[in-house]
């Protein structure tokens, strides 16, 4: 894929450190921050919906018509850093980093097939099996599994 881009979009459980929806596409746009939206939907427990709070970058694929619509749809508070500052979405920055350098996305792949691949592993393996000091040296699954019990 040396010649073309794919866009990691990610949602996070701020919480647990849990990736709760993600999906890579071949655009910017808002088709994969739409279905990573879509997915951590799908995976919420939406009998506790009132406490969902939706935090981004002023990036128009979140501030797009089609993204806030689906957030009210589903009762989820919307929050948005005040500049677009990383330094506002510390989480965010953290996850992508460690997604990059630990498990191996920051290399360039030969088709985007092999780079959901990739993803797929490496969503897997950040939410399953690396433990994090933030979490007493937990998985972000455990943490997220034991909150929601």
């Amino acid at each position: 894929m040396a010649d073309k881009y794919a866009y990691l979009s990610l949602v996070t459980d701020a919480y647990s450190r849990k990736i709760v929806g993600y999906h890579l596409h071949n655009t910017l746009g808002t088709a994969g921050p739409l279905q990573a939206l879509q997915m951590a939907i799908d995976e919420a427990d939406l009998n506790n919906k009132q406490y969902l709070i939706h935090h981004s970058d002023r990036g128009l694929q979140y501030c797009c018509s089609d993204y806030i619509t689906l957030l009210r749809e589903h009762f989820i508070a919307i929050s948005m850093t005040q500049n677009g500052d990383p330094y506002e979405n510390a989480i965010a920055e953290r996850i992508n980093g460690i997604l990059k350098v630990e498990f191996g996305l920051y290399v360039t792949f030969r088709n985007l097939a092999s780079a959901i691949a990739a993803v797929e592993t490496a969503v897997n393996n950040y939410n399953n099996l690396r433990p994090h000091m933030s979490l007493d040296l937990k998985t972000p699954h455990a943490v997220h599994h034991s909150f929601k019990n």
